[in-house]
């Protein structure tokens, strides 16, 4: 029976369409104000605002004021709560600021546009821990490469079709467009949810008895699931959960270095207007993507067939995630002058080879304690985005003419080093062995314990 159900399509297949959506949406509204304000302050359309640069970077910088604040506490309320409320929340609130937004603008003008961005980050703080949570609730392993992968790269499936959609909806319809179309669909997906989704198998009304039980077999647990307080003591001195925090910390330096400074590279270096061409600067994140398929994919077939530990398997694939870009970058720094569309073969490599990382460091925090999934990707979290709001600064810091290419090589090279580092200190201390304070000590069944760990060899 199990084989049959680890075969076919089952409700699990559709809670993972589901937070595939979820992400998605969330990370379309996330990005959307980068496209939307390019044509917001357009002195060229009948409706503009006379935004100061300064201005302007406020506004898309205040996304993450709110999205840092509550990470950890996210964790914490999904663990409590369950991630069903919380992604709910999350994509309805989001959804619903969009619509609000263009009048909104006009308005309140940039204050309130700030207002709401913020509002947007602080309740997508709840988006990964409380994905985490769900993934770890309803994912069996010898499906977990896959079907988190296809969850995961939601969001940049999301930031690719935001970056060709954007264009065309402000050309036709004006820049408002952007906000009701996205503001349209998570509401829409937000009603979907609230009918189809559940926190777990044990609390879904539609799962049958077979499904449930093939999930809490593959996930070593039976019956209610139990609510434990957070061992934060012992949380902090776990090294494998630090290596796999490492790893996340650099994994953002260079993501975001290369996302928040890419355009101002191909603009200013390889003479390439990116505002003006969608689909050149979506083409990272389109390959991202889809070359996180076949590593999923990948994934489970080396667990299924035993080719390498569940440890193991994750340090490979964070290792083609981190030191391939590491790799592409060196490549980058050194491609001749003028030569446009090698610098973009590249950046495409560079972002695309990164999907590595959903099958790597991303299943560490699940690996470790699925019971605290939630709060160890919230604390993880909270860390690598102060990093997200570092690297850009440091990238000012360094770029003084932002015409010189050599200039440019150190930023690369700075990405090329921590991805290195970072990525070596995951592999020689992280594990994915299910750590004992994952259960209370009367809960720990050292036969159960043992049989866990010898899944995972």
């Amino acid at each position: 029976m199990c084989m049959i159900f680890s075969d076919g399509l089952g409700v699990r297949h559709a809670q993972t369409f589901l937070l595939f959506l979820a992400m998605f949406l969330a990370f379309s509204m996330r990005v959307n104000m980068s496209m939307a304000i390019v044509d917001m302050t357009n002195s060229d359309n009948d409706e503009y605002f006379e935004w100061s640069y300064s201005v302007q970077s406020m506004i898309l910088s205040s996304f993450f004021w709110g999205y840092v604040v509550l990470q950890i506490p996210g964790g914490e309320l999904a663990k409590r709560f369950g991630g069903k409320f919380l992604i709910t929340i999350s994509v309805g609130v989001n959804a619903l600021l969009s619509l609000f937004m263009p009048i909104g603008a006009k308005i309140g003008g940039w204050q309130f546009v700030i207002a709401c961005r913020v509002l947007q980050g602080l309740t997508q703080a709840f988006v990964y821990p409380c994905m985490h949570h769900l993934v770890s609730q309803w994912i069996p392993m010898e499906e977990k490469g896959t079907l988190s992968t296809i969850i995961y790269a939601g969001g940049q499936l999301g930031i690719a079709l935001q970056l060709i959609a954007s264009g065309f909806l402000a050309t036709a319809w004006g820049w408002q467009a952007i906000f009701y179309v996205n503001g349209g669909l998570g509401a829409i997906w937000t009603v979907i949810y609230l009918w189809l989704g559940a926190s777990s198998p044990e609390t879904s009304k539609m799962i049958s008895p077979e499904e449930r039980q093939y999930i809490q077999t593959s996930l070593g647990r039976n019956g209610e699931q139990k609510k434990y307080p957070t061992p934060y003591g012992k949380i902090f001195f776990c090294l494998p959960f630090w290596a796999a925090v490492i790893a996340h910390c650099g994994q953002n330096w260079g993501f975001f270095t290369l996302m928040t400074e890419m355009p101002t590279y191909m603009k200013e270096v390889l003479n390439v207007n990116l505002t003006k061409n969608g689909l050149l600067s979506s083409l990272p994140y389109l390959a991202m993507y889809v070359l996180s398929f076949p590593m999923g994919t990948m994934t489970d077939l080396i667990i299924r067939r035993k080719w390498l530990s569940v440890t193991n398997t994750r340090k490979l694939f964070n290792s083609i995630g981190l030191w391939g870009p590491a790799l592409a970058l060196i490549g980058l720094s050194y491609s001749p002058e003028g030569n446009m569309w090698l610098a973009v073969l590249m950046l495409t490599v560079s972002v695309g080879i990164n999907a590595g990382q959903y099958t790597g460091y991303l299943l560490i925090f699940i690996d470790l304690a699925p019971n605290f999934s939630s709060s160890l990707m919230g604390i993880s979290n909270f860390i690598a985005n102060i990093i997200s709001i570092i690297a850009p600064m440091v990238c000012g810091f360094i770029i003084k003419d932002e015409t010189d290419p050599g200039e440019w090589r150190k930023v690369f090279f700075l990405a090329s080093g921590i991805y290195f580092l970072t990525n070596l200190f995951f592999i020689l201390f992280t594990t994915s062995d299910e750590q004992s304070w994952n259960k209370p000590e009367e809960d720990n069944d050292p036969e159960n314990i043992t049989k866990r760990k010898e899944s995972l060899k």
